[in-house]
């Protein structure tokens, strides 16, 4: 197992493969089945071990784990010119700025 392993997991059910399916954020090619949620995640956790592992030997770049990464709270979405129009009025209508209204609408997707 990694040292200090801060990688973003997940188990989930496969009806496909009728198992537990563990996956890794940062990996999206490695999964690993098993049947029970528990032997999912430890063996994606091998797994990912493996392959930081290897890619440090061979000295490739491996992924920074998603929790430890730094976000600046911007980024730029590219939508439709009539749709720009429509948000613009109606925040202009809601007396917020179009910053705010896509935060609120963005803020509602997370729970």
């Amino acid at each position: 197992m990694l040292k200090n392993d801060r990688y973003t997991y997940r188990v989930t059910w496969s009806d496909e493969d009728d198992e537990y399916v563990g996956l890794c954020i940062e990996f999206p090619s490695l999964s690993w089945l098993a049947l029970l949620p528990e032997d999912a995640l430890k063996g994606i956790r091998q797994v990912v071990a493996q392959v930081v592992a290897d890619l440090e030997a061979s000295g490739e770049a491996v992924p920074d784990p998603i929790a430890i990464k730094k976000y600046s709270g911007k980024f730029m979405v590219r939508i439709p010119p009539e749709l720009h129009r429509h948000l613009a009025l109606e925040a202009a209508e809601a007396g917020i700025s179009l910053n705010r209204l896509a935060s609120d609408r963005l803020s509602r997707q997370e729970g």
